[in-house]
């Protein structure tokens, strides 16, 4: 049977102040006041009924979650203690499924992400459910069609079509964020596609490579499906990576017993990361502002993203360009759009001489 697992844990650092330690970002309502995490549901339920929807977010969220999502199963709510990285995010409910369900069929898809249209995302997903249901050797990634030389992204090398499945390869090889010269190498070539986090596989196969790979993190998922009132002892000892650095990339360097196709994604695809993310959601106005939020006044400001999230003050910007501006209630954040991507540094400084509260 075919389920949709949504990882929804993580903090959101790179949106500070606006996503903080109690409101990630993926639970605030950042498009047309629906949360991410909404987002990333409604495009599940275009797939499979709620009752086959599973989400994993850290345990201090999973009463918002449950308050987000009322149609979904409170048993569907995975918590984790703590953070372990995207592998176990992976690996926890592909053995709580597999026990359910030794046929499970898993789409683990994230929800930091905004995809439209959905209908096309569904009928790619399609594709991947029936290459995962026809091969159980195969890992399947979601590759999407790139539409610039991003160097935010990491990339999918693809190789030979697999026959029968419209838009679906073989992997060669997995490639790390390149650099603007290599990006633009990588559009021209038409043999690479984005990166977008996303998979289909059995939760056999996925188990698997895990025990191959990871024996020792097998042995420890499996048996937290089978006693989880142990969740707060084992999950905290599991060793902490990636699925990319753990199995995907592995497995096509011929690791493992599998192999990793994907399926293209040919949809308008953003991972909202941080600000230039948000803004491109956002969209700007006639003198280039991205804003969010009420009493934003810009007066001979251009290029600018504003957000405000106090509807008790005014943001005001005069005469600035280039910059990123957030007000919340708590903190105000106050960078130069290039330098957006260093404010996981501008946190833990905040952490340290303000205090972890503030952060």
């Amino acid at each position: 049977m075919r389920y949709v697992v949504i990882m929804a844990g993580g903090s959101g650092t790179r949106l500070w102040p606006l996503s903080r330690q109690g409101t990630p970002k993926q639970l605030l309502p950042l498009v047309d006041g629906k949360s991410l995490l909404r987002l990333a549901f409604e495009r599940a339920l275009a797939s499979v009924p709620a009752e086959r929807v599973w989400v994993v977010t850290g345990a201090a969220y999973a009463d918002v979650v449950a308050e987000q999502l009322a149609e979904l199963p409170a048993a569907n709510i995975l918590g984790e203690p703590i953070g372990r990285d995207s592998l176990n995010a992976v690996a926890w409910p592909a053995a709580v499924l597999h026990r359910l369900d030794p046929d499970a069929v898993i789409a683990q898809v994230s929800a930091d992400q905004v995809i439209e249209p959905v209908d096309v995302f569904a009928r790619c997903l399609d594709t991947a459910f029936a290459v995962a249901e026809s091969d159980s050797g195969v890992l399947v990634t979601l590759g999407v069609v790139p539409t610039s030389p991003h160097t935010g992204y990491g990339y999918l090398h693809r190789g030979a079509s697999l026959p029968g499945f419209d838009g679906a390869h073989e992997v060669r090889q997995f490639a790390e964020k390149p650099a603007l010269e290599v990006a633009q190498a990588y559009l021209a070539s038409g043999e690479y596609w984005w990166n977008s986090g996303m998979f289909v596989w059995r939760a056999a196969t996925l188990l698997e490579q895990l025990r191959l790979l990871h024996p020792a993190s097998y042995d420890s998922i499996t048996e937290l499906a089978e006693h989880p009132e142990r969740l707060a002892i084992i999950f905290p000892t599991l060793e902490k990576t990636s699925v990319d650095y753990g199995v995907m990339e592995p497995v096509s360097l011929g690791k493992g017993s599998a192999h990793v196709a994907a399926v293209a994604l040919p949809v308008q695809w953003r991972d909202v990361g941080g600000y230039a993310s948000l803004a491109e959601i956002l969209g700007t106005d006639a003198a280039g502002n991205a804003v969010s939020g009420p009493n934003v006044v810009a007066l001979d400001a251009g290029n600018n993203v504003v957000v405000n999230a106090d509807s008790d003050a005014v943001v005001g910007l005069l005469g600035v360009s280039g910059l990123v501006v957030v007000r919340t209630p708590q903190a105000t954040l106050v960078a130069r759009a290039e330098d957006a991507e260093r404010i996981k540094e501008l946190v833990a400084a905040v952490t340290g001489q303000a205090g972890p509260h503030f952060a």
